[in-house]
């Protein structure tokens, strides 16, 4: 289906606007790919100590995740596309933010653009994954441990408040994307070396 296809790489293109690199530039910071953990993501960009931009990045992550969910729907509507729609094109920007085509391919992480699809899907949904992160964080002062625990639950969250079949699909593969892109934050959690963040960040 053309519509599909179109959409779809729309989302993409989308999620491929990688705001860690350019809020970095921006602000005249070294590129998040080049130092720190290497992501390019909010928590390695607050490792420069520029707080402003690290909050920039988490908030233009989280709303691509937002406009391409949201014009999904619209389109969805007005090409009667399945309801199903929305959810492919979460995956396509979230894909986008991993491998972005502008940037080399090599995106981050993708938390806070999984929180803004959520958010723009199921706003109960996302506030129960923002909750979760937000109480583990402040349990253990480890974001991907946090981060961790909220993709794991989104599923469970999906099936308690929305429960359709395929919207479920989506959010298991949105999880399991996010645990695969943390395997060495689990391998550093389970030998119990991950870094907390201090009270002061």
């Amino acid at each position: 289906m053309t519509e599909l296809a179109l959409l779809l790489l729309a989302a993409y293109l989308i999620g491929s606007i990688s705001f860690a690199v350019v809020v970095s530039r921006f602000y005249g910071l070294p590129d998040p790919r080049g130092h720190g953990s290497g992501n390019p993501g909010a928590t390695n960009v607050l490792r420069t100590g520029r707080k402003s931009a690290a909050a920039l990045t988490l908030l233009g992550d989280a709303i691509k995740g937002v406009v391409a969910v949201l014009l999904a729907k619209w389109v969805a509507e007005v090409w009667g596309l399945p309801g199903y729609v929305p959810y492919l094109a979460a995956l396509a920007v979230f894909l986008g933010h991993l491998f972005p085509v502008f940037f080399g391919f090599k995106g981050g992480k993708g938390v806070a653009t999984a929180l803004g699809v959520l958010l723009a899907l199921n706003l109960w949904v996302g506030l129960a994954c923002a909750a979760t992160w937000l109480v583990m964080f402040a349990i253990t002062r480890v974001s991907s441990l946090s981060a961790l625990v909220a993709a794991a639950l989104a599923p469970l969250y999906g099936y308690w408040l929305v429960g359709g079949a395929a919207e479920v699909a989506a959010l298991l593969l949105l999880s399991a994307i996010i645990l695969a892109r943390h395997h060495a934050n689990i391998r550093r959690l389970l030998r119990g070396e991950e870094t907390l963040f201090e009270k002061r960040v």
